[in-house]
């Protein structure tokens, strides 16, 4: 894997472990030689988990939509890329990425990291897609998951394409083992 998504949030959030698993999950990138493509700004769990994979010597690639790149755009990037629009972004996010992970964040970090799940349900792509469930930031959705499964509009096989975990290095190993299902998406009803 030569390069991971990262899509988190633009704040830091109101616990200091999310500040704390967004620093770390940059130093363990960095460590293992994986780059990172995250939305290019410098500030909240965003700016974290780019400038601890820079302190390592990690690399770390941008995708700023220009609506906001001069606001709050990290100017220590590997690479910075200042696209139109937030499709153009997360396109671009998409392509240099050999798969994805989700930390704590809000509105744009769940649809970012839904969308991408969803494609992977569709047989889109094949790269892992996790999150990191930091101090049980995502047990609503684990249960929302685990609902949708129960009430037959998503397959036990694709919940299982989503990879939790409330440490980085264990949500790396995850990947590492990780096999796309094979499975249409839709569920007989007959």
């Amino acid at each position: 894997m030569k390069r991971i998504c990262v899509y988190c949030g633009s704040n830091s959030g109101s616990r200091p472990e999310y500040l704390e698993a967004a620093t770390y999950l940059g130093q363990c990138l960095a460590e293992r030689r994986i780059g990172i493509v995250y939305g290019g700004a410098e500030v909240g769990l965003m700016g974290a988990v780019a400038s601890s994979a820079l302190n390592k010597g990690g690399e770390v690639i941008g995708v700023i939509p220009e609506l906001f790149a001069e606001k709050v755009k990290h100017n220590k990037l590997s690479q910075l890329h200042v696209v139109p629009t937030m499709h153009d972004r997360k396109k671009k996010m998409f392509d240099l990425s050999d798969g994805f992970v989700a930390l704590p964040g809000g509105i744009g970090t769940v649809e970012e990291v839904f969308e991408v799940l969803a494609w992977a349900q569709l047989g889109y792509h094949e790269k892992p897609c996790g999150i990191l469930n930091v101090c049980g930031y995502f047990d609503n959705i684990i249960e929302f998951l685990q609902h949708s499964v129960s009430q037959r509009f998503l397959k036990q096989t694709h919940r299982e394409m989503i990879m939790f975990d409330d440490n980085p290095d264990g949500l790396l190993e995850q990947f590492e083992s990780y096999k796309a299902p094979i499975e249409p998406k839709w569920i007989n009803t007959n």
